[in-house]
């Protein structure tokens, strides 16, 4: 394994030190491209864009295809043959899941605001 040294703000050490053994998988996310397509943002951000009312974000669902994709990374996730790519890709997901139910929720408030204006 190679050695890095690096300098940086003491008051961004701070932030870093309780993670710093976590700092080469960070960096490796980072680097890596990301795995959903655009399309899967694109969709999501337009439906943010819109100024949805709290009855729309209650009914937000993905796509046909975004639900037939994540079934099959699910299925081969219980069957343990999913490569380390589609690993990545259903981590993006549930990355997403979780800010939407915190948007559903009412836990986001600056967007839940949006949303009732």
């Amino acid at each position: 394994m190679a050695t890095l040294t690096i300098e940086i703000p003491d008051d961004l050490m701070e932030q870093v030190a309780p993670i710093r053994d976590q700092i080469p998988e960070l960096l490796r996310r980072c680097l890596q491209p990301a795995t959903l397509s655009a399309q899967v943002y694109r969709y999501i951000l337009d439906f943010l864009a819109s100024q949805p009312t709290p009855d729309q974000i209650a009914d937000f669902r993905p796509t046909t295809e975004m639900q037939q994709r994540l079934t099959y990374l699910l299925d081969r996730n219980a069957a343990e043959t999913i490569t380390s790519e589609e690993c990545q890709e259903l981590d993006e997901y549930e990355q997403i899941e979780h800010l939407i139910i915190l948007l559903k929720s009412g836990n986001l408030p600056y967007l839940s605001a949006m949303a009732e204006s």
